[in-house]
This record gives structure tokens, sequence and C-alpha cells, in this order.
């Protein structure tokens, strides 16, 4: 409980470090949000008409002022108005999270159901030709990025079979399970098999380090079955770094999978963050980067948590 307590006490000292980095980062972007948002119309302002648009999204006021101001809301739940949107910047993140979150859901999902079995099978067979196409496997996946699995993926699909995945307004899984898996499954695969990779990676040389302790041999030489030592002794002790890659990738697909989004159509956190940079919607990247980071936090600190009870020899807060 101690350790809970004090690392909840560094979230808001971490989101404090975080808001000034992305405040004064946006700012350095050339350029200025009433330009972006007029394009080619902006050079039709007086300069009357161009301050008073300054003066109405407080960006005549000096960086310090600006930051107080939007610090001050940030801790009140405002967190602005987004410029390009003309709504609140919290309800344009909402109404983009909940497709990023099922997104990386399914994308995780499909690693760790892959990626671990084949791990395993990799480690049981050490240095026979299964073990050596699983690794080359790994290579490829971790090697590829995966906007060129994505495109690949749209090219088989049209080239071969003529059919286009599903693209466009995103559609919830409550309201259409079927279009929204169909709209989703291809994006989740593109990102899953990258990820495939890293996980069948870790798993296999975790495994081979758990299977060569003394309590494996100690299993086997008492007649234990060579499924149970693997799948019940074995395992979880070579998860811990598997729930390490993982939480850290789970991380980074809250925060939008930028180019998967770009290549599908969907309209994510990442895609709507990218888009806001190109707007100068000061505002929303700022709202955006905090959201993000708070969620990197509360995974981090799950993972944690999931240490222990992987492991009871470990204990949280400097001791084991």
């Amino acid at each position: 409980m101690n350790y809970l307590l004090r690392r909840l006490v560094t979230f808001p000292l971490v989101m404090l470090g975080v808001s000034i980095l992305v405040f004064v980062a946006i700012r350095l972007v050339p350029g200025d949000s009433i330009t972006a948002m007029l394009g080619t119309e902006a050079g039709l302002l007086t300069p009357d008409q161009r301050q008073a648009l300054a003066a109405y999204f407080g960006l005549d006021q000096g960086w310090l002022v600006q930051y107080g101001k939007w610090l001050s809301g940030v801790t009140s739940g405002n967190l602005g108005l987004s410029v390009t949107y003309g709504k609140p910047v919290l309800d344009v993140i909402l109404q983009r999270f909940p497709l990023t979150l099922e997104l990386a859901v399914l994308s995780m999902l499909i690693a760790i159901c892959c990626g671990l079995p084949l791990g395993v099978f990799a480690a049981t067979r050490n240095g026979r030709g299964s073990d050596l196409g699983v690794r080359i496997f790994a290579m490829i996946g971790q090697s590829t990025p995966s906007f060129v699995i994505g495109l690949g993926i749209i090219y088989v699909l049209s080239a071969g079979f003529g059919i286009l995945p599903s693209m466009g307004e995103y559609i919830p899984f409550a309201q259409d399970p079927l279009g929204n898996l169909s709209q989703l499954i291809l994006p989740a695969l593109t990102l899953g098999l990258s990820f495939t990779a890293s996980v069948t990676r870790i798993s296999r040389s975790a495994m081979l380090d758990v299977l060569s302790d003394d309590y494996v041999r100690t299993a086997r030489s008492k007649g234990v079955s060579k499924r149970h030592v693997i799948w019940r002794h074995a395992l979880p002790n070579a998860l811990i770094p598997v729930v390490t890659l993982s939480g850290v990738e789970f991380g980074y697909l809250l925060g939008g999978a930028v180019l998967v989004e770009q290549i599908f159509a969907l309209p994510g956190l990442g895609r709507m963050t990218l888009e806001a940079i190109l707007q100068r919607d000061y505002a929303l990247v700022q709202g955006a980067v905090l959201f993000v980071a708070l969620n990197f936090m509360i995974v981090n600190l799950l993972v944690d948590l999931a240490y222990v009870m992987l492991d009871p020899r470990i204990r949280l807060g400097g001791r084991s």
C-alpha cells in the first residue's frame, strides 16, 4: 500500500513536467494556429482582425500567462477548447479514445496468443530446425515496419481478392459487433504481427533461462510430465519479461498507432494528435499528450503490481 501511495504521489509531478515540455515544444513549431486554421484565407485578414482572433484564443499573451491559465483549467478538468473541432478538448479525446483502446487490446491479444506459444515452442526445441524457423520469423517480424505490413495486407486484398478493408467512421462494438471487427481486425493484425515477433523472442529467451534452473531439473527427476513442467512450473516464472514488454508496448499503443491509423483511415487518438499538430491546435495537442502520459503511467503501475502476482518473492518498495 505504501508503494502504491508513493507511486500515485509521483503522478502529478510527472504530469507537470510533461505539461511544461509539450507546452513549450508545440509553440516552437513554426507557424501559428490562426494561419493553420484559415489557410490561404489568413492572408486576407486585416491586422485588427488577426489581433482580435489572437485575443479570442489567448495567443496575444505571454507564454507564462498562457501556461498559467491553461494549467489552472487542467486542475479543474478543463483541458481547453479545440480550435479545429470547436469543442472541449476532453470531449474530442474521449470520442477518439475508444477506437484506440480497442485496437490496442486486439493487437495485444493477437501478440500474446501467438507470440507466447511460439516462444515456448522454440525454447523447448532449442537448436532444432523448428527453433531456427521461429527465430527467423521473429527477426523478420521485428525488422519489418508496421506500415509496410499494413500496405502489404491492403495490396493482397485489393489485387488478389478485389476487396478493400472497411474504412471511415468508427463503428462501436456495441452498435454493430461484426462491422466493428471487420473495421479493426486488419489494423489489429498489422500491429499484432509486429508485436508478436517481440513477444516470441523475449518469451523464448526467458524460457531458456528458466528451463535450466535447478527446480525444473528436480521436477523432471521426480517424474513430472514435460507438459506440466513447462506450463505449470517454468512458464509462470518466465512471464515477468513478457509482462514488462507487454506493458510498455500497450502504453505506446494507447498513444495511438499514427501510421496504421493513417493507412486504414481510422479516426483514432494518434491520427487526431498528428492532425492537431499540423493545425497548430495547441490545446488539443497539449490535452492529448497529457492524456497519453496518464495512461502510460497507469499501465506501468499495473505492470509493477502484476509482478507480485506472478512471483510472490517480489516485494515492491525496494525489498525482495
